[in-house]
């Protein structure tokens, strides 16, 4: 699911950034979407290094990711 709201936030990405290169002018979506698509990048990353941590016993990890067990 995070990674679906990433790949969103980076059409928008596209999208706008595409208009706005028409335009010739930067609105603030584009840079919306920016924010979106690099917080979820970052999000995601901080999740897989939890996870790993889970996976390895590791003692500050987050302990019983639902269904991520696998």
């Amino acid at each position: 699911m995070l990674l679906f709201g990433t790949a969103l936030w980076f059409a928008g990405v596209v999208l706008f950034g595409w208009r706005d290169l028409a335009d010739g002018s930067v609105g603030v979506e584009f840079f919306t979407c920016i924010a979106g698509t690099t917080l979820g990048i970052i999000g995601y990353g901080v999740f897989r290094w939890q996870r790993n941590a889970a996976r390895r016993g590791s003692r500050g990890s987050w302990q019983g990711l639902a269904g991520l067990d696998t």
